[in-house]
């Protein structure tokens, strides 16, 4: 076999041999993960890696103690904003982010880092937007670390780190009622369903009088059965039930001639007969 055929075939047989490790697919020790929660207006992502227990001690010698630790595992943890939010009264700009953690055996250090790829050897402290000291909880053995949202408002939500028996949580507040108003202000002048949409937010933020003021804009463009609906129900919740049962009739009589959208029917007719007495003078 001559020279050239053997180059040929050691380089035909390398070949496979990278072709076959480029296609072995196998478990990652740390699988990369990634959460999203909307809460109000904003939405917060958070992408990490998920390192496991795997029998180790975790905390103290895995994570030492007293060192800035990436939250995670390979990559920078990273957390995102899709508006403004305020965490720890400091307020943090949308974007994205690096968050750190110095954990200790009592108390830890969350940190927020501008530099949203930033590793535990590039990190630096001159970039951090907030750091703050939480205790962290004890709670039952978690094999992989993951991240999570809970006890979330349309104002705010907690954001969780739990791996092996601790959690971490700390809070993030939005601007949801400002932006909001903010968003009303700018979509309103065309429908009336804008402005019964405008209402019915109010009404959900229990805003009475500003309702009011909104569904009579929607009810001068149009009267719908569901703006009827929607003043009859702020009506009511003001305590004002004997106009409630008028609005909730009219939209009973406009709803009835388009039965394919009238949605609330059933409430409706509830509505009405819960609030006979107090429309009508007459006993139920």
């Amino acid at each position: 076999m001559n020279k050239t055929v053997k180059l040929l075939l050691a380089g035909a047989m390398a070949l496979q041999l990278s072709m076959a490790n480029a296609q072995l697919q196998l478990p990652q020790p740390s699988p990369k993960a990634s959460v999203m929660q909307q809460v109000g207006l904003t939405d917060i992502t958070i992408d990490y890696s998920s390192p496991a227990v795997k029998g180790r001690n975790i905390w103290g010698e895995l994570v030492p103690f007293e060192k800035v630790w990436r939250a995670g595992a390979n990559a920078a943890t990273k957390i995102t904003f899709s508006k403004d939010v305020t965490v720890e009264g400091a307020i943090i700009s949308k974007g994205s982010y690096s968050i750190f953690m110095i954990p200790s055996s009592a108390t830890w250090t969350v940190i927020i880092n501008k530099d949203a790829n930033a590793s535990e050897d590039s990190y630096k402290q001159e970039n951090d937007i907030v750091r703050f000291v939480v205790t962290p909880k004890t709670i039952e053995s978690r094999e992989r670390l993951q991240y999570s949202f809970s006890d979330f408002t349309e104002e705010s939500t907690a954001v969780n780190m739990e791996w092996e028996k601790i959690r971490i949580t700390f809070k993030v507040v939005l601007s949801t009622s400002k932006q909001a108003a903010e968003n009303i202000d700018k979509a309103l002048g065309s429908t009336w369903s804008q402005y019964n949409n405008a209402a019915r937010y109010y009404f959900d933020q229990k805003d009475y009088n500003k309702a009011l003021e909104y569904v009579n804009l929607s009810l001068t463009l149009q009267s719908h059965w569901f703006n009827n609906w929607v003043k009859a129900q702020i009506l009511a919740a003001k305590g004002m039930t004997k106009d409630a049962y008028v609005y909730a009739l009219r939209a009973k009589e406009l709803g009835d001639k388009n039965l394919e959208s009238f949605w609330y029917k059933t409430q409706v007719e509830k509505a009405l007969e819960d609030w006979k007495a107090a429309g009508t003078g007459k006993k139920k």
